[in-house]
């Protein structure tokens, strides 16, 4: 039993103040403590009078990071208690400065890395992590941070936030989780002449070669962990469908990027239609942009299209793509594999010209690249539609395609609005807007917690499908009144809790259960979930 300084250096233990009388006299903490016994409460609204003394976010996630080494129970209890106000500063957006500025602000280590020069001993140097219960693994190789790019081993600063919303949000006890670098090197050549960069230095992997890294990670991970799940995130598109092809019929895994960026954005459709009044299986949607996240959401829509009874066809008919060449239609050369199943028959044309040819009633921009939605497109969206549906996903906000005010002012006040990043509410037209975030952090970790309750063996698009219907059916009149596509993030361990029961459920129904089932699943989640303030 640790005692004394032992307790107080461990973050996991150390409860600082809030040690009881007895309970220091019991552990030896007796005058290493000032006098004063504070309460949990007190202890959070400390932590809320220093994060106001700070200048930026970027100072507020320091503070924070280093509170969740110093103290994980107050933390978290910080972070559940105030989720709407911590979660942009522990993940998007804060997190891409954080990631950009990782090598300079690293204090101490958080996560698990992997460099080439593991190769054949990666199961070996894998028994150096101190917790042997790991369920869920959140792992990146930092090529395709956010819209932020290849940014090598400071991406771990992903793999950390995932796993913060996955204790917060869905209650996974943070002992069982596990952020991973596959630090494979970078191509970001300011990086590799940046003296603080902590990462491999030297141009990324590439390859058969890689993937031969990636195969003996998997087989690592089933040897030391073989319950846990993997999430794959922030991988560059072409990687991020071969590993995901490669590994979902074989491992307990998914890609965050592809399929959860796909249920929230579905959610929001869903939801989007309570405003419209136009029947989910008459929408004609455009995305710019035909990377991971993009053909990701088509394809879960394209699921729920045929869903409503739509042929296979007819469904991917309803989904149309624009990308730096303009309109993806079928005999164009060089098409990637993910682009070719919604390349369509129909002329080639530019963004504007396939606007006013298709007349879309959704338009989802994931380009990465901010103002894409400009004036004169937001404008023919309103033309088009009595009350056009944007949806400007790219991360971080400073990426965003179009601001939530641009998008209500162009459209005078007409846009039905949603966004990857979060925006402050905008008056205009003289109502009031509170715009949605698309956060995956509605999906996610619900996710995770129905896998992991009832140890499911892989994870089907029919959950993710789930998931968006769950999630939708969450959004309040209050929510739709104010133009929001998504519940409040305060009510998001509650809807982990749904989504995870609902995951449980199909894995059971499925035969993909590898846990006993529990009479009552809902109980039984509701039992394993980790709560920081009990």
């Amino acid at each position: 039993m640790k005692k004394g300084y032992d307790i107080l250096r461990n973050g996991s233990l150390d409860r600082s103040v809030e040690f009881t009388r007895a309970e220091r006299r019991a552990l030896g903490l007796e005058g290493l403590l000032p006098y004063a016994v504070a309460t949990q409460e007190q202890q959070v609204q400390r932590v809320l009078e220093a994060l106001r003394g700070k200048k930026n976010d970027l100072e507020r996630y320091i503070l924070l990071n280093s509170l969740q080494d110093r103290s994980e129970r107050l933390f978290y209890a910080v972070v559940v208690q105030h989720l709407e106000q911590m979660t942009p500063l522990i993940y998007t957006p804060t997190v891409g400065q954080a990631c950009q500025e990782f090598s300079r602000i690293f204090r101490r280590t958080k996560g698990f890395y992997i460099t080439p020069e593991d190769k054949g001993r990666i199961a070996e140097i894998m028994a150096n992590w101190p917790e042997p219960d790991v369920r869920v693994i959140v792992v990146t190789d930092g090529q395709r941070i956010l819209g932020l790019g290849d940014l090598g081993a400071n991406g771990m600063g992903i793999p950390i936030g995932k796993l913060a919303l996955y204790t917060a949000a869905a209650g996974i006890h943070p002992h069982q989780c596990m952020p991973i670098m596959l630090d494979v090197g970078t191509n970001n050549q300011a990086l590799l002449d940046d003296p603080f960069y902590l990462g491999y230095p030297h141009h990324r992997l590439e390859g058969e070669t890689y993937f031969a890294l990636v195969d003996e990670f998997i087989q690592a991970v089933q040897q030391r962990f073989p319950k846990a799940l993997v999430q794959f995130e922030d991988f560059s598109t072409p990687n991020a469908y071969a590993l995901l092809d490669r590994y979902r019929d074989r491992v307990c895994c998914f890609n965050d990027d592809i399929q959860g960026t796909a249920a929230v954005a579905l959610a929001g459709v869903y939801a989007s239609t309570r405003i419209t009044g136009i029947p989910f299986k008459d929408l004609r949607v455009m995305f710019l942009g035909a990377g991971s996240a993009a053909t990701g959401i088509a394809d879960l829509m394209a699921s729920a299209f045929q869903e409503e009874g739509l042929a296979p066809e007819e469904a991917r008919r309803r989904l149309w793509f624009v990308d730096s060449k303009g309109l993806i239609v079928q005999g164009r050369d060089g098409l990637d594999a993910h682009k070719q199943r919604f390349a369509h028959p129909h002329a080639p044309m530019a963004f504007m010209e396939a606007l006013d040819d298709i007349r879309p009633h959704v338009l989802i921009g994931a380009t990465g690249s901010p103002g894409t939605f400009d004036r004169d497109v937001i404008r023919k969206m309103a033309a088009i539609n009595e009350r056009p549906v944007i949806f400007a996903l790219s991360n971080p906000t400073s990426r965003a395609e179009c601001t939530a005010e641009e998008a209500y002012t162009w459209s005078d006040g007409r846009a039905v609005f949603t966004s990857g990043s979060p925006f402050a509410p905008v008056t205009a037209n003289g109502r009031q807007f509170r715009p949605g975030q698309g956060n995956n952090a509605y999906i996610f970790p619900g996710i995770g917690l129905g896998a992991l309750v009832s140890g499911a063996c892989s994870i089907t698009d029919a959950m993710f499908l789930l998931a968006a219907r769950t999630l939708a059916d969450r959004v309040k009149p209050e929510d739709i009144a104010f133009g929001s596509l998504y519940p409040q993030l305060t009510a998001i361990r509650e809807l982990s809790h749904a989504i995870g029961t609902a995951v449980a459920e199909e894995s059971y129904r499925t035969g993909l259960a590898e846990q006993h089932r529990p009479a009552d699943i809902g109980r039984s989640m509701k039992a394993y979930m980790y709560d920081p303030l009990a």
